[in-house]
């Protein structure tokens, strides 16, 4: 910007002393000294900017100096070529443009505070006689206060719209830049996870069959009469690993291979309820360190959704509350019906330390956890799954207090019935 700055001041002002002036020093000694000095002190200036720019440093202080400059150039252009009728008056909003390159919305609004305050104090000194018009060419120059007027309206005007509509445009581009930055990072983000993603789906593929073999084996060798109860514990400790791990690698497939819904009617109460007695079988809930309850209304109420996924999703959630749960804790899953039709919220509550506001934005990412043991599959198939139900209602949102507990709460259309 530097550079172009000073490409373009040689090329006006040469433009000013040699076709606007005819180069004649004789016929126009003042002018064209006041353009001479006017191209020096813009080189030197332009030395001095570009050394403060290599240091990399007051870089905003110095973009703000560079514009109120330029207005005060233009000023001694303007007073050169007509004063308060000259047509180099246009070079004030050209200012305005470049400060909102720069800077921006500010940026613009200090060019046209230093162009319009610039040319009001040309004004008004040819008006009160404080300055007077160029000896050599003052024949044609505009000093009443009655002929000063309408230049001084029109042109404070006419910097005003620039500098506002640059002002604008600036503030327009910063934002849908931040937008774009932040499309194209989750899209690259976006990308990463999916090559994560076949790669897990094929690890998932070559580790189920022996993962099999290892639980059905140990299975069979903690029912052998000759083993010790130390080794029976041992036995136990492998097959609950086992089927952790069987856990994880359906997660990872299911996610990897999503399937279209298949929507119908579904009783979201006796669902709830089913995974409220299958969680009790799990290694913490069965030893009574996590407890996991229903609190909601009995009976058949319906909800549009596909039975199998939305078992998946309150499944997942349950088994994410009771992982983030200390112990002599309790996880509550609930229904909220409406009186009369409408939306139904299946909802999963823990008393565990709560979700900070940063997870919050990012705990249904792909792989993204706040767990030292954790993977990050749970979640995210739970939101691709209700992102698949988006199209009958389905919504998901994440709570968490200040003063810990986390409540995931899932919101269905209740059915017609």
């Amino acid at each position: 910007m530097t550079g172009l700055r000073l490409a373009f001041f040689t090329v006006l002002l040469a433009g000013t002393a040699v076709i606007y002036l005819g180069g004649h020093l004789s016929r126009y000694p003042l002018s064209l000294r006041v353009v001479f000095v006017t191209i020096g002190v813009s080189y030197a200036l332009g030395g001095i900017y570009a050394a403060i720019l290599r240091t990399g440093r007051h870089l905003l202080p110095l973009a703000y100096v560079q514009v109120v400059v330029d207005q005060l150039t233009w000023t001694a252009i303007v007073y050169v070529t007509g004063g308060a009728t000259s047509g180099a008056t246009s070079f004030y909003a050209f200012s305005c443009l470049i400060g909102a390159s720069l800077i921006g919305m500010r940026g613009s609004l200090a060019a046209a505070a230093a162009g319009a305050l610039s040319f009001l104090v040309l004004c008004i000194g040819f008006g009160e006689g404080w300055i007077l018009p160029p000896s050599d060419q003052s024949g044609f120059y505009v000093t009443s206060w009655g002929d000063l007027i309408y230049p001084m309206l029109v042109n404070g005007l006419g910097i005003l719209v620039v500098a506002l509509l640059a002002a604008y445009l600036s503030e327009r581009l910063r934002v849908t830049g931040g937008a774009l930055e932040e499309a194209n990072a989750r899209a690259l983000e976006a990308e990463r996870l999916a090559v994560l993603g076949r790669i897990a789906a094929g690890l998932a593929h070559e580790i189920r069959n022996p993962l099999g073999s290892i639980r059905g084996s140990i299975e069979m060798l903690g029912e052998s009469p000759v083993l010790s109860a130390e080794d029976k514990e041992l036995c136990a400790i492998v097959r609950r690993e086992a089927i952790r791990l069987n856990d994880l690698v359906t997660d990872m497939l299911d996610l990897s291979r999503p399937h279209p819904p298949r929507v119908e009617d579904v009783d979201v109460v006796a669902l709830a309820a089913e995974v409220v007695a299958l969680s009790a079988r799990s290694e913490r809930s069965a030893s009574g360190d996590v407890r996991v309850v229903y609190a909601g209304p009995k009976g058949a109420h319906f909800a549009r959704g596909d039975g199998g996924q939305l078992r998946q999703v309150m499944w997942n959630l349950v088994r994410n509350a009771v992982q983030a749960s200390p112990a002599g804790t309790t996880v509550t899953v609930g229904v909220d019906v409406p009186a009369r039709g409408g939306e139904m919220v299946l909802h999963v509550d823990d008393e565990g330390p709560g979700i900070s506001e940063v997870a919050r934005a990012r705990i249904f990412d792909a792989f993204y956890t706040t767990r030292t043991h954790g993977v990050g599959i749970g979640l995210a198939l739970v939101k691709r799954i209700i992102d698949d139900h988006a199209a009958v209602g389905a919504s998901i949102e994440v709570r968490s207090a200040d003063e810990g507990g986390t409540s995931f709460r899932v919101t269905l259309q209740g059915a017609p019935r």
